[in-house]
């Protein structure tokens, strides 16, 4: 009997998938995303967009910031983009190489990610998705748990592998890394959940 290998989806592939397939490609295989996240994990990610992006117009810094549905296409030193074998869609992207971006989403690596923790995928984000984030040197990788109310927040040493990470509760003021002077007062965003 034959062995049939299973096919390695690619960027190519993906851009053909039905424009209502809501799914991401990891290491070229699919993975459903999960069905419409909960009010509460909105709520979040409008509150964190909203903070984040008042502060990149105060302070004036090149970045953009986006939420979900918005590809983000992490390609290998070299790799032609329709070959990449990795698109992934955070709940929160923030991009400071506007050479990056395309009409579609981000080509390379986002400064930094934040995924809120959907209560039926858990280790999409406590694990496959670290290690994507770990092996493509994403700058600062934060997982908001809004059922156990925590923030775990890793950071890239020396452009190499993640710290140990912090470990935060919605009681606690966060300060972004990848910015001298911006912090998330998580205490104020519980509030309004």
């Amino acid at each position: 009997m034959e062995e049939r290998i299973p096919k390695v989806y690619t960027y190519a592939d993906y851009l053909g998938f039905p424009e209502d397939a809501r799914v991401e490609l990891i290491d070229g295989v699919i993975y459903d995303m999960s069905p419409a996240p909960s009010r509460k994990h909105q709520k979040i990610v409008v509150e964190l967009t909203t903070v984040i992006n008042n502060y990149l117009k105060v302070s004036k810094k090149p970045c953009e910031i986006y939420t979900a549905p918005f590809d983000v296409v992490l390609t290998k030193e070299g790799q032609d983009e329709k070959q990449a074998t990795n698109v992934v869609q955070p709940d929160i992207s923030i991009i400071c190489d506007k050479r990056k971006l395309t009409d579609k989403g981000c080509v390379g690596v986002p400064e930094m990610i934040i995924e809120v923790v959907s209560e039926s995928n858990f280790s999409h984000d406590y694990i496959r998705k670290l290690n994507l984030y770990t092996q493509f040197k994403v700058k600062e990788y934060w997982i908001v748990n809004p059922k156990n109310q925590t923030i775990l927040v890793y950071r890239l040493k020396d452009n190499e592998d993640y710290l140990p990470p912090e470990a935060y509760t919605f009681s606690d003021k966060v300060k972004v890394g990848i910015f001298e002077d911006l912090i998330i007062d998580f205490a104020q965003i519980k509030e309004v959940l």
